[in-house]
């Protein structure tokens, strides 16, 4: 029965899809901030709301899940596993909502055009999250020794993301980008929400008027679709070792990802305006995945099993500490800056 579960769970996330972009976020428009709040909000309470079904799923052992778990979790400790591991995607998914400002800032992508861009995006980190899960599951099955690699790697991430200054994000560069624009011609302007047009030849550039012919052509927003899809994998291949530092059910594991994509679009309009107020939270990330990696070698080598409340309790604690000082910080120099003298006068 738990394959009923898993495409219960994929009707409801299509649902949700359908109700974002066919029902609250039809057409083209600017989405605003007090809409995505509250998109955002509700995506939190289902995530919530879903931790209780856990609960009563694994504890009475509904559909089968608990007996389809290879760790044969109970009720409460299937819970804490799914909050704790959606929190910490929520979390490292904060880093990617810089990126994608980025992105869209550097094609120039206006803002009622952004909303359907995420949207795919999304359906395309859903595919690609289920296939890196089921990937990453399956090594752990057969080669215990890949919990010491995603250990490893989770602590050098950490290690990198602490190191890091203000590096700025290079859209031109990314190799699908540089693909499609050798394979396509790209338009030098939007057709509203398109990702490819039918673009004439020019008999001006060689051709004569009866070798002119229609050629596919893609816009700067399909540029922006790819260039997004691709910086997902890159921060999937942190999330997933993360994820599997929490626990090794699949279905948790896959869960607590979708939850944590669904409100990513709703979190980047959110934030869209405030992400200058958000740069220390790339601290409590480095500790988030510091402590995960810490974790799963103290488990896998020593069999030193932390609490999942501790764990929850930590990602909290990391997250709210980050945005407090944040926002400290951003305050201060804001109203140091605002003060009498604080700028030379012209003379």
């Amino acid at each position: 029965m738990v394959i009923w579960a898993w495409a219960a769970f994929i009707v409801f996330v299509l649902g949700m899809l359908a109700l974002d972009l066919g029902v609250l976020n039809r057409g083209s428009k600017v989405i605003r901030t007090r809409d995505a709040l509250k998109f955002s909000l509700l995506c939190g309470l289902l995530a919530v709301a879903f931790s209780v079904f856990i609960y009563f799923a694994y504890e009475r052992d509904w559909l089968d899940l608990r007996s389809s778990s290879s760790e044969r979790l109970n009720g409460w400790t299937a819970a804490m596993q799914f909050l704790a591991g959606w929190v910490i995607e929520q979390s490292l998914s904060l880093d990617n909502i810089f990126v994608i400002a980025v992105i869209f800032t550097f094609f120039g992508v206006p803002m009622q055009f952004q909303h359907r861009t995420l949207f795919w995006g999304i359906i395309g980190a859903l595919v690609m999250r289920l296939g890196m899960i089921l990937i990453g599951a399956t090594l752990i099955a057969k080669f215990s020794w890949i919990m010491y690699v995603f250990g490893v790697l989770l602590l050098y991430t950490a290690y990198k993301m602490l190191r890091s200054g203000d590096e700025k994000v290079h859209p031109d560069r990314n190799p699908l980008v540089r693909i499609a624009r050798r394979f396509y011609p790209v338009t030098s302007e939007f057709y509203e929400e398109r990702f490819f047009v039918r673009m004439s030849t020019d008999p001006a550039a060689g051709a004569s008027a009866a070798l002119c012919r229609e050629r596919l052509a893609i816009t700067p927003l399909f540029l922006t679709l790819l260039a997004i899809e691709s910086t997902d994998v890159l921060f999937a291949i942190d999330s997933i070792p993360a994820i599997f530092a929490i626990t090794k059910d699949s279905f948790i594991v896959f869960t607590s990802n979708v939850f944590a994509i669904l409100n990513l679009r709703s979190l980047y309009f959110v934030l869209a305006d405030l992400l200058d107020r958000f740069r220390l939270l790339k601290y409590s990330l480095v500790v988030i995945l510091a402590y995960v990696g810490v974790k799963m070698l103290l488990e896998h080598h020593f069999g030193i099993e932390i609490p999942m409340y501790v764990t929850l309790a930590v990602l909290v604690v990391s997250l709210g500490v980050g945005v407090i000082v944040s926002v400290r910080i951003t305050r201060t120099a804001g109203s140091s800056s605002d003060e009498p003298g604080s700028t030379e006068s012209s003379k």
